[in-house]
Formats: structure tokens, sequence, C-alpha cells
């Protein structure tokens, strides 16, 4: 039904960025949310994309002591006209609310709506200030814009899954920031980010799945879910030369810290 790692440990891993309300996990949410805790996974941070999904990812933090929620708009799915960031304010209310995210610009799927994108972001991003919470942002193929936007307000935050270059990424830290790392860098064509979780300091590395999306090597093109994150973690102890447990306990203290876990 889904893949299991074969592993058993103490609940050690943070997922910071994963979408348990997907329709994929219907059905089996119950038992993979208690096989989570076995399988060493601590916490699990589900993103909002739009109203119906933060009220599903708020469902699931009521119903799962393990799940917390990010409240935002995704790039692809904005409404139309401004964003009601008063609503934001109201969800975010919520003690399992950690963070305002999904949030950011996404050139890939629309670019008809760049200058409708950015104001949501900017919005989003002041709302985040407003309320001393973290963003999760969404970056692609719009790296030039999202840069100037982070540079203008300075925010704190993780660029999720990402795709920039190594200097994009020194930047990016530079700036305080954190880098999401998840599935991607198991791919055979990673060459890029694998140059990026080189550079960047581990204390700056938060691990991720997008489960149900970007399930690593060796599973890869199956469902994804947070226990998976053990294989980027082999990866990158590979590439820094570290031990897993390393990789894990730093990464996870990384995520406690910047969303106050």
């Amino acid at each position: 039904m889904y893949p299991i790692p074969d592993i058993s440990s103490p609940a050690k891993i943070i997922d910071s960025h994963a979408h348990y309300n997907d329709k994929r996990f219907e059905g089996i949410i119950d038992e993979l949310m208690k096989k989570q805790r076995e399988l060493g996974v601590k916490r699990i941070i589900n993103c909002g994309c739009d109203l119906e999904s933060i009220d599903a990812c708020l469902r699931l933090s009521e119903r799962y002591d393990l799940c917390y929620t990010a409240v935002g708009f995704h790039p692809e799915t904005l409404p139309e006209g401004d964003i009601d960031t008063n609503k934001l304010r109201t969800l975010a209310a919520s003690d399992k609310v950690c963070a305002i995210g999904e949030i950011g610009l996404d050139y890939y799927w629309r670019q008809d709506n760049k200058e409708a994108q950015k104001k949501a972001f900017c919005d989003q991003l002041r709302l985040a200030a407003d309320l001393g919470l973290p963003a999760i942002m969404h970056d692609r193929e719009a790296h030039g814009d999202t840069l100037d936007i982070i540079r203008e307000y300075r925010p704190k935050g993780v660029l999720h899954c990402f795709s920039g270059c190594r200097e994009m990424a020194e930047e990016v830290v530079s700036l305080g920031l954190y880098i999401g790392i998840g599935g991607v860098l198991t791919f055979k064509n990673a060459k890029k980010l694998i140059e990026v979780a080189k550079s960047v300091p581990i204390e700056k590395i938060l691990l991720e799945t997008d489960a149900p999306y970007l399930a690593p090597e060796p599973i890869r093109g199956k469902l994804n879910h947070s226990a998976l994150i053990i294989y980027v973690a082999e990866k990158l102890a590979e590439i820094r030369g570290m031990t897993v447990e390393e990789v894990i306990n730093i990464t996870t203290e990384n995520s406690e810290k910047l969303f106050s876990l």
C-alpha cells in the first residue's frame, strides 16, 4: 500500500513540509500516522495551499498529535482578487499553526499572473512578520523575483524544495533563511542540489518530503511519506561525511528552532 523503510527507531525525524490532506492518503491515514512514530517520525508540518486545504490540514493537526499546520495561499491556487489576510490571521491563531505557507512564486505553471503572485507573496510575508511566524516559501522557475522579494522583506523561514544554484543558496542562507531538501537529493540528475547540500551549513538545512510527491530513491515514483526522509538523510550524510544520526539530530534541531516546536 505504501513503502516501508527497513528501520525502527525512537522518534527523531521532523518532516518540515508535507501534504497529508491529499486524496492519495484517504483510507490509510490512521494506520500511516501510527506507523510514523514507529519509524522515527517526531513531527510533521502539513502545508495549506488554499482555504479548503488549510481546513483539512487543521483537522489533521487536531486528530494527530504529531501533525502541525502552515496556513497560506500557494501561487497556483490564488483566489481572484486579493487574498484574505484577515482570514489567514484568524486561522493562524490555532495552537497547532507554526508557519505561514505554502506561499511564494511559481512561473512554471503560471506566467500570466506574475504581478498577482508577487503581491500575494508580499502580503503573506507581511502577515508572517506581523504574527512573528516563519514563512514556508515556494520558488519554481522564479528565482530572480523570489530573491528580490526576500531581500526586501528579510523574512524568517525556509525556501522549500530548493531548486536554485549554489550561489543562490549561499545568498539565501546569508539572509537568514533555511534551505529545504527532500527526495530530489537522491535522484541521479541532482548534481546542482548536491552542490548546494555540500556548501550550505548543515545548521541551515531542513529535511522534508513534500508528501505524497517526490519520493526518494530507491522508491521513486511511489507514495511518499515522512519516514522515507531516512533515505534523504542517508544521502546527505554521504555527501557531507557525517553519520545519519548526526544529520537527523541537527536537521531536527533546526526545524524545532525555526518553527518553535
